[in-house]
């Protein structure tokens, strides 16, 4: 018998035996229920020396709390920032177990030994706990074992490698440096402890708020349970009842926060290179792709611009006219981003401000003794601010005012797990001592995985100190449940492989169903140099991504769009435009999921929860609800097989409907990505532009894909506009618009209706373009008047009309 399983089996013996029995290896579980005490919120249970409180916290949210000694620690959290609201429950007991019911949620406490099932209305069971195995401590040590159907799949934990489903698999989370990491490779750069069940259409959520290395058992241990557990702090999880997968997003993120709208320029696509110096080459970057017409929005540094690579430094010799060439690379059109780390080089007088001014305020991580601890990173020794402390934190985002000053435009936090150069553990001691706001301390076990977020919190507030009117935009290698509050992310040094392009879609969705809607990957691959048809693949497949980045290490053969020649160049381009073509549309997604939590890149199955079929699919993926993508990620010279969703879709390219019963078998050139469109979609879509900055000439498009007339009320879309980078939105100072369209037997309106008029957009007329219109009209209205002055495509099957003043509610009607 395995050593784990025997322990666990000894385990339920001695529970058996009486209430918190102590286990032969030193593991203790739940044992009888002894007292019910009932609390404003829910209830608090004693077993033995532990008590439990199962809480409702919010509409179809309980939470659920361990104290092993029976003091439950201060209540506070990293990662949560929602206030439980108060919610009608229903409480009753009998002889065999104690009953919550809030709504439509139940959880049902069996008394002996302590087990919880939460349930829904009609009796079916969502989630509940291992009989043989009630929760369960050791020292510090603290775990939970749950009931794990056959037919059960499990997604989330962010940044996570291999299959978006998790089951038969266990991961560890503790934020780790990762270069060079593969399939297998587990833990990465990221924690969040928080997935999605999913079986039959029906979900639920479950968030571990622990922050000490913790670990998930997905079956892998046994086939009957699934479990988690940390080597420290609280037992204390959220069970989110859903059932659709997209509502138990939209409560993770109300509990955990959501993305601040970002800056548009930031949908743009960003070129990116370890590392572009010295100024010349930069010049170079921006003027090439000017020249070849590559539409592009950001320029990164990485450490090479510093100073002996300490962080707030500028090294004169390779960037004299470090200013001068910021003003000119924002006049191009051009937003510069500047890798910031978080260790201070140890500079002792030499007048480097950072250092000197944070041993002035000690603001740097201690050792058990008192001392400032000290570990080798890029510019040699260095020391580690306390982001735990308010005032660290707010000493780090002083540190950006001169940058800003020079205008650069965003920063970006590496190595921040944090990343120290001293092995096998690559990080701080554990030992190391954080302090707390209230006097308080903790060691690096409990800061290690929020101390990345904290990190970018600091930058992202002070940021919003020195600017208060610009939307900043702090891109982060190592989070926490929750820095979606504050950062973008992508999935750190990756390989120019096939399968790390293959990988990147379950890691760029499972991170979207984790809270963190704004990912993105190295384009290429950082480490290697990709052969030109891998390059341009993942260039085809990034446009679809919400942060286009390309970035390659040093030592790789070129990245960027004109790499491999001007054949390759043009097909880059194509889907760089492409993608420009789509700001109106990525923008108005984007701003609902700052309002929302849905991730712009979404796995089929969260917008068509009983499509079992995409359960396990790693390759397919929805943009907003109306792209579907099917990239090739494969230099394999098999078909290209494609599934649709359920319901009819328009091929984007031809304009061809087929339905999800089609089996539709491609060999896509290299120019090509399968890509379709939601019948019933109304797509805005505008002229291409060189930077997001520039004002498109022409138009605003409006694609209208028609349903059966029979889906008519499923035919929709909506545009949202602001001025792209300050505040003034949360003012009023932004556009909706809701456009909607009727198919009845003979006729289609379509029709657009303000919502907000609170920003003047650069459009004035609209350009129609209506889908799946078998013969040309017979006649066509805009209001009450007869227009002449359309366009009929036969071969697209597409009507083209102009709406000259589109700014106002307007309908258009087609007679056929």
């Amino acid at each position: 018998m395995k050593g784990f399983a025997r322990r666990i089996a000894i385990g339920v013996l001695a529970s058996s035996l009486g209430c918190g029995a102590v286990l032969a290896q030193g593991w203790q579980h739940l044992g009888s229920v002894q007292r019910v005490e009932k609390l404003n919120d829910g209830i608090e249970l004693t077993a033995g020396t532990a008590k439990v409180r199962i809480t409702v916290f919010r509409d179809g949210v309980f939470r659920v709390r361990l104290a092993p000694n029976g003091t439950f620690p201060k209540d506070s959290s990293w990662a949560v920032i929602a206030s439980p609201e108060p919610r009608a429950f229903k409480i009753e007991e009998n002889q065999k177990e104690i009953r919550i019911t809030s709504g439509v949620i139940a959880a049902a406490i069996q008394r002996s030994p302590l087990l919880i099932t939460f349930s829904d209305a009609a009796g079916n069971v969502l989630l509940a706990d291992e009989p043989s195995l009630p929760m369960a401590w050791n020292g510090q040590r603290v775990h939970a074992w749950k009931k794990m159907p056959l037919d059960e799949n499990y997604y989330g934990l962010g940044d996570k490698a291999g299959p978006m489903n998790r089951r038969n698999h266990a991961f560890t989370n503790w934020n780790t440096d990762a270069f060079g990491w593969q399939e297998s490779t587990d833990p990465l750069y990221k924690t969040i402890p928080f997935f999605v069940g999913l079986r039959k259409g029906v979900a639920y959520g479950l968030f571990f708020d622990n922050t000490y290395r913790s670990s998930f058992d997905f079956g892998k241990e046994s086939a009957d349970y699934f479990s988690f557990g940390a080597e420290g702090g609280e037992l204390n999880y959220y069970f989110i009842a859903g059932p659709q997968p997209k509502k138990i997003i939209e409560q993770y993120t109300a509990l955990t926060g959501r993305p601040p709208l970002p800056p548009l320029w930031t949908l743009g696509y960003q070129q990116c290179r370890y590392s572009y110096y010295p100024e010349a080459r930069v010049r170079e970057i921006a003027r090439l792709l000017r020249e070849k017409k590559i539409p592009a929005d950001a320029i990164y540094l990485d450490i090479d611009y510093q100073e002996g690579y300490a962080p707030f430094t500028i090294s004169r010799q390779d960037f004299p006219h470090f200013e001068k060439m910021i003003a000119d690379l924002r006049e191009q059109g051009f937003h510069l981003i500047l890798i910031t780390d978080l260790h201070i080089k140890k500079n002792p007088g030499h007048g480097y401000a950072p250092y000197d001014s944070g041993m002035n305020s000690d603001v740097f991580v201690k050792n058990p003794d008192g001392s400032v601890y000290v570990g080798p990173v890029w510019p040699g020794e260095s020391v580690f601010p306390d982001f735990t402390l308010t005032r660290v934190r707010d000493w780090w985002g002083g540190l950006y005012k001169g940058f800003v000053e020079m205008a650069a435009a965003g920063f970006w936090n590496d190595m921040n797990e944090p990343a120290v150069f001293r092995y096998p553990q690559k990080t701080m001691p554990l030992d190391v001592v954080h302090r707390m706001d209230d006097g308080t301390t903790l060691d690096h076990r409990a800061v290690h995985n929020i101390y990345g977020m904290e990190n970018a919190r600091a930058t992202y507030d002070g940021l919003r100190k020195l600017q208060p009117e610009e939307r900043p935009f702090v891109l982060t290698r190592a989070a926490y449940a929750g820095a979606q509050r504050y950062a973008a992310t992508w999935t750190g040094d990756n390989s120019a492989t096939w399968n790390h392009l293959s990988m990147s879609t379950p890691m760029l969705t499972s991170m979207g169903l984790s809270g963190f809607a704004f990912v993105g990957d190295d384009i290429g691959g950082f480490g290697g140099s990709p052969p030109s048809d891998l390059l341009t693949r993942w260039y085809e497949v990034g446009a679809f991504n919400p942060i286009y980045r390309n970035h390659a290490a040093k030592g790789t053969l070129d990245h960027e769009p004109w790499a491999n020649g001007p054949e390759q160049e043009a097909i880059r381009r194509k889907f760089i435009e492409l993608r420009y073509k789509l700001l109106p549309y990525l923008y108005t997604i984007t701003e609902e999921t700052s309002r929302t939590g849905v991730p712009l890149m979404r796995p089929v199955f969260l917008e068509y929860p009983e499509a079992q079929e995409f359960y396990g699919d790693d390759r397919d993926f929805l943009l907003g609800s109306d792209f579907f993508v099917s990239p090739v990620v494969s230099e394999t010279l098999d078909a290209h097989g494609v599934f649709l969703p359920p319901g009819e879709w328009y091929d984007f390219w031809t304009s061809e409907k087929h339905t999800n019963k089609d089996q539709i078998k491609l060999h896509p050139r290299l120019d090509e990505v399968p890509l379709y469109v939601r019948s019933g979609a109304i797509v805005p879509m505008q002229p291409l532009v060189q930077y997001t900055g520039e004002k498109p000439n022409g138009p605003l498009e409006l694609r209208v894909y028609l349903p059966a007339a029979t889906a008519a009320n499923a035919c929709g879309g909506a545009l949202y506009q602001d001025d792209g980078h300050t505040f003034a939105y949360e003012k009023g100072e932004f556009l909706r618009v809701n456009y909607s369209c009727r198919v009845s037997n003979g006729s289609v309106t379509v029709a657009s209706s303000i919502e907000k008029n609170g920003f003047q957009p650069w459009w004035k007329s609209a350009e129609l373009k209506l889908y799946g219109a078998a013969a040309a009209p017979k006649e066509v209205r805009i209001g009450d008047e007869v227009i002449h002055e359309w366009r009929y495509d036969g071969l697209a099957h597409s009507v083209t009309v102009t709406v000259p003043d589109a700014g106002k509610n307007w309908s258009v009607r087609f007679a056929f």
